[in-house]
Parts: structure tokens; sequence; C-alpha cells
């Protein structure tokens, strides 16, 4: 059982619980509601119709203070379009302006998985506004006469279209703190490239040696994957801030002045400072979530690419003794509760299954994206639901694993060298030289009989040492080494690698 408050404190949260009620009636009939709540019948039938999941809309601030700001704007343009009385609507905006400075926050109650393409959440957010308005104009709640909640708080709008806006403006609040987390990861992984530069180890492909390169050029690899998803959400932001406003019932228009559309969207971008634009086709608005498509793509984009330096770092530090050991991850706690001294990845671990659940959330959000029919999507509900979770999740996790791994990785120069330097793969440098044939019989030879090939070449050819072993990748394959560094693993001339 929901536990009522009964009395607003300073914050305009509630506390303690009442019998006290109020007596008010929608098409269905009457319901009483606590006297000392700001909702009102509309949310209190929702609470009993959606007992599932346990989670309720105000478990996304994001959302709420968007929805708040988004009844703000409509405000202002029902007030400027003579829509509504200055005093009702400098009531109505007082009220926005508490729940967008988080006051009011326990006022909304209904579960995230609710039906009815987010009317449920609509008619909270009007019944709180029009109630603490109610309040701020000296008037009791519940007297709806002076203010009601859907004549006066979503005068010109519908569900239809408020609720997508305020869905896609939590969206572009939450891409914030994302990108600020995926900027300072990025950074650590630069960071940690230029201190190594020069330090060599061997490249793998198929978990098979491949050809030498520098763990600078390795780290620095993360950092690039990062800086592409950076740009996705560049990329997302304007398609979030396209809205449909003044389009109300499945884009229609209908009981919208014909100038509102115009002037909410001005006023909603001149509040939020974001390019903030109408839907070119109101009806297709309605039903196109390729927004929420772009959204949830770039977030698993950058979940494959967390997983990748997650997983790649598991295999570099694996062993010690018995693994791949070039490189060590902090110890951050003890690995077994059976095997001593043992010390596990935990946080490219953690960091892995923060993916997993990224990947489930993207797979929801497109069933929800295909099943909109005809004329509406009712499933925005569920899609804000998986992508806000979602986007916080990254963020904690990039956090983590940035403080707690990346900024804390020492390489194992020796080892990553001596890799390097005993590889057959390195034989690739011959190619160019004395041909693919000849380099793979020197290759053959150097493991056949132990040695490197180095040393093999340097008895069945004639080329001076310096060409005997190296990486002669030329520009033509825009790869990062140039061809006068194929000495490279000549120890008296090993010059600096630029990435």
């Amino acid at each position: 059982m929901l536990a009522f408050p009964t009395h607003a404190q300073e914050d305009g949260s509630m506390s303690e619980t009442s019998n006290k009620t109020r007596l008010e009636h929608d098409c269905i009939g009457q319901m009483e509601v606590p006297a000392n709540v700001y909702w009102g019948i509309h949310t209190q039938r929702a609470i009993g119709n959606f007992p599932v999941s346990g989670i309720t809309d105000s478990q996304h601030p994001e959302l709420i203070r968007a929805y708040a700001t988004v009844k703000r704007a409509c405000s202002i343009a029902n007030e400027k379009l003579g829509l509504i009385d200055p005093a009702k609507a400098e009531a109505i905006r007082a009220a926005c302006l508490e729940i967008e400075a988080g006051k009011l926050a326990d006022q909304f109650p209904v579960d995230v998985m609710q039906g009815g393409a987010g009317t449920s959440s609509n008619m909270n957010m009007n019944e709180v506004i029009a109630n603490r308005a109610l309040e701020i104009a000296g008037r009791q709640r519940g007297d709806y006469t002076y203010i009601h909640p859907n004549d006066d708080v979503n005068k010109s709008q519908s569900t239809n279209d408020t609720y997508p806006a305020a869905c896609k403006l939590a969206l572009i609040d939450a891409i914030g703190p994302l990108a600020e987390s995926t900027k300072k990861l990025a950074k650590a992984f630069h960071d940690l490239a230029d201190k190594h530069i020069n330090d060599v180890t061997i490249g793998r492909t198929q978990l098979q040696d491949a050809v030498p390169m520098t763990y600078g050029q390795e780290f620095h690899a993360f950092a690039t994957l990062l800086k592409s998803d950076l740009a996705a959400f560049d990329r997302v932001v304007p398609l979030l801030a396209q809205l449909n406003l003044g389009a109300t019932a499945i884009g229609t228009g209908i009981c919208a002045d014909l100038r509102f559309r115009k002037s909410a969207i001005k006023h909603l971008a001149q509040i939020t400072g974001l390019p903030v634009t109408a839907a070119p086709d109101p009806v297709a608005a309605m039903t196109d979530m390729g927004a929420y498509v772009a959204t949830s793509a770039a977030i698993k984009s950058l979940a494959v690419h967390l997983k990748k330096a997650a997983d790649d770092l598991r295999l570099l530090n694996s062993g010690p003794r018995c693994g791949f050991n070039d490189l060590n991850v902090p110890a951050r706690q003890a690995g077994s509760s059976i095997m001593p001294a043992k010390v596990n990845p935990v946080i490219p671990e953690c960091v892995n299954q923060c993916c997993f659940t990224i990947f489930g959330m993207d797979v929801t959000v497109n069933w929800a994206v295909a099943e909109g029919q005809l004329q509406l999507n009712a499933f925005d509900p569920v899609l804000v639901h998986e992508l806000l979770p979602g986007m916080a999740l990254l963020t904690h996790a990039m956090e983590t694993f940035r403080v707690n791994c990346v900024e804390g990785i020492e390489i194992n120069a020796d080892l990553g060298r001596s890799y390097a330097q005993s590889s057959p793969s390195i034989s690739a440098a011959l190619n160019h030289y004395i041909g693919y044939e000849h380099a793979a019989d020197i290759a053959a030879e150097a493991v056949h009989t132990g040695r490197t090939v180095r040393e093999v070449a340097g008895e069945r050819t004639d080329l001076p040492a310096e060409h005997r072993a190296g990486i002669p990748y030329g520009t033509e394959i825009n790869f990062a080494f140039r061809p006068d560094l194929i000495h490279l693993f000549d120890p008296e001339t090993e010059k600096n690698l630029m990435y």
C-alpha cells in the first residue's frame, strides 16, 4: 500500500500518513483522493491500475523536470495568445518552476510501465501543477473551478504531443553527464597513450601474434572510439529537439489555436537554450520514433566500445604467470574466497555487465519503436524508462572504469618488447625487400630453431641490419608507422613513434 503524506514540508515533499480525503470526479465516476497530496483522481486511478514495476516517474527526475518545463512554455504561449488569464498563468508557471527545482518530487507516483501512451503521467503533472498553483493563488487544492488541470494547465495540449516532448528533453538532459564521463575516459586513455608512445608490444589478430605496435597506439585507439561516440551524441541532440507541441491529438492540432504551435516552440527554445524546432509534419511526427532509435544506437555504440576496451584489458592483464601479462590493471580486491593472493580484473568485469544491460535496453527500444500502430506509438513510457537508466548506468560505469582502472594501469614494457622481438610475424617487414615466399621461409626457420627473425635474416640475406626486422608500413595504407622506422627493434637506434 502507498503511504500518503500529511503535510507539505519546506521542500514541497510530504511526510506521515492521513485518513483525510477530498472527493474528485472524472468521466468514470467519483473517487476519494488523499487530501494532503497534490495529485488528483486521474493519478489515483493510475496508482491502482499499474502496480507493476515499483519504479515510478519520480525516479526519473530528468523527465519530471522536463515535463514541468514543457508545461511552463505552454503556459507562456497560452497567456501571450490571450488564451488564459494572466493571473492563472502566473500561478501555473510558479508551480512549474518549483517542480523544475526539484520540489514536490514525491508527487509523481505513477508506475513507469503505465498504459495509455503516457496519459497518466500527463494527467499527474497537470493535477500537481493545478493544485500547487491553486495554493499559490490562495485557493484550496481541488478547487478546479478556478484552475483546472485540463482546461488551464493542459490548455492547447494533449498527451500525444507533450509527453514525447518531455521524454526527448529528458534524454537531452541525460546526454550531458553521459558525454562528460565519455570525455573524461577518452582523456584518460589519451594520457595513457602519451605516456607509452615509445613502448613497443605485439599486436594480435584472431588472438594470434600479428605485427608490432606500441602500447601508445593501443590505448589511443580506445580514446578514438570514444570520440566517435561523442560525435554521435552531438548528432542526436537536434533530432531529440525536434518536437511536436501544438499538434495535440494524433497531430491534427485539434483544440489548439493555430498560433500556439509556433509560440510554444519559441518559448520552449528560449527557456531551455536548446535548438528546439517544430516537426515539419505533425501527423508523421506522432508515429516517428527515429530520434529514440538514434539515441539508443548511440548509447549501444558506446557500450560496444566500452566492452571492447574492458575485454582487451582483461586479456592483456591475464595471468600474470600463465597469460598475456602485457599490463597490470589496479588490484582492487581479493579475487577468491579459496585461492590466496588471486586478484581479478573486477572493474572491467563490472563494465562488461553494464554493457550487457545496454544491449538488452536496445532490444527493448527497437521492439517498442516497431510496435506503433496507425496514428500513434503508445510505448513512449517504456522507451524513456529504458533509455534514461541506461544512460545513467553507462555514466557511472565510465567513472569507475576511469578512476578505478584506466588511470592506474601499468604496462610490462620489457615483456611487451620481448613479445614483439620474438614474434615471427615481424617477418612481414621483409616482404618489401625479398618477397613474401622468402620472408615466410625465414619466419618458419626462426620458429623451428627458436631464434629471432632478425637473426635468421642476417644469415640468409645481405640486407643491412636495420632492414632485417621492423615495420615497413608506408603511408599508402594509412598506417601509423613510417618507412624510416623499420629499424625499430634495434635498441641502439630506436626512434619515437607518432600516432
